[in-house]
């Protein structure tokens, strides 16, 4: 096991800046995930942790080695690829073997690890298949398979979940879960998928147009958002800009006057002052749908009407029209034990001052 240290690291493809001053440290036998929209610039980061690119300025630590100018070959890196980039022409058994082959591991010893990490990517009895043989989630097993049997020192994914139907997808990310806990390999992940990222982590650092937004553990980046970008692309928020007009020094409770001239109650935060701008976040599943009047004091209340409802089974969303005329969602988890309302109804939606996080602008 090694840390990964990234500092000032910087990419450029001509004027485009593709990874802008990144600074992040993965430590050892961590799993740290790289989440962003597409071009954000997470993958040219994996790319220069792996030496397929060389960053333009920074530096890149694998433990105390400098590797900025190492090639790929002399990294011990694992490499897991959107594609799989399996050999058509091998089998299981030779596509999983290629990297011990390359570094001339004995014969013996070589089919020892092959087997070992058969079994340890639940393959076994598969070795003499070909890929166009294996389905979608035993080729990502197999190219999970290869990138472990060489023993690297840090494993990389990118986006290595993306072919795979929704269902095959989260039980793959709980097997690449369980296997990095086991082996206690530092990994670095990249994906867009925000879902993904919150349960495979133990880190996440979201990027947007090259730079970091923030670095954080999952709960974290969701509950403590630094910016209206985070909130926004991690889950869903409901967003509505106001100022902050009085400190209630005895509940610890700021005021904020929405621009829709009613008042919202959140809990004191140090780094917020009084005539402070800020952006008003509430979670949709902090929010609870009251008949219109209905909520419980000490609550804030905004009043509004159903104007569509999604049916999920085990989780119900509404989406409820303000009088101000935006909408606002809020999901409500395990319905069947809690009143229904339907498109048209009047409703009060209630939710509580520590749900509401403030965001400056």
């Amino acid at each position: 096991m090694v840390n990964v240290n990234l500092k000032n690291v910087t990419k450029r493809f001509g004027d485009v800046i593709a990874v802008d001053h990144l600074t992040v440290q993965i430590d050892e036998g961590e799993l740290c995930t790289f989440l962003g929209p597409s071009g954000c610039g997470k993958t040219s980061t994996l790319r220069c942790i792996a030496g397929f690119y060389f960053p333009d300025e920074g530096e890149i630590f694998f433990g105390n080695k400098l590797v900025n100018s190492i090639p790929p070959f002399k990294r011990n890196t694992g490499m897991v690829f959107q594609n799989y980039a399996l050999w058509p022409h091998m089998d299981v058994f030779d596509n999983i073997a290629y990297g011990l082959k390359v570094r001339k591991v004995q014969q013996n010893k070589l089919r020892e690890r092959v087997k070992a990490i058969l079994d340890l990517v639940h393959l076994e009895g598969l070795e003499n298949r070909w890929p166009s043989q294996l389905s979608g989630g035993q080729q990502q097993r197999v190219a999970l398979a290869r990138a472990l049997v060489i023993e690297p020192d840090v494993l990389l994914l990118d986006e290595p979940l993306s072919n795979l139907d929704a269902k095959l997808r989260v039980d793959m990310r709980t097997e690449i879960k369980k296997i990095q806990k086991k082996l206690k390999i530092s990994t670095i992940y990249v994906t867009h998928d925000q879902e993904e990222a919150l349960c495979i982590s133990d880190k996440v650092v979201v990027m947007n147009k090259g730079k970091v937004q923030q670095i954080g553990r999952p709960r974290q980046i969701y509950e403590q958002p630094v910016n209206s970008f985070v909130a926004d692309f991690i889950g869903v928020a409901n967003f509505i800009r106001g100022k902050i007009t009085d400190i209630d020094e005895e509940r610890l409770i700021f005021c904020v006057e929405t621009e829709y001239d009613f008042n919202i109650e959140a809990l004191f935060e140090r780094d917020f002052v009084i005539n402070m701008d800020v952006l008003v976040t509430v979670r949709p599943e902090a929010i609870v749908v009251y008949s219109q009047g209905k909520v419980p004091e000490g609550m804030n209340s905004i009043e509004g009407v159903i104007r569509l409802t999604n049916y999920y089974g085990d989780v119900m969303e509404y989406e409820i029209e303000t009088s101000w005329g935006s909408i606002l969602r809020a999901t409500i988890h395990n319905p069947i034990h809690t009143n229904t309302f339907h498109e048209k109804d009047h409703i009060s939606a209630g939710f509580k001052r520590e749900d509401v996080k403030l965001i400056k602008l």
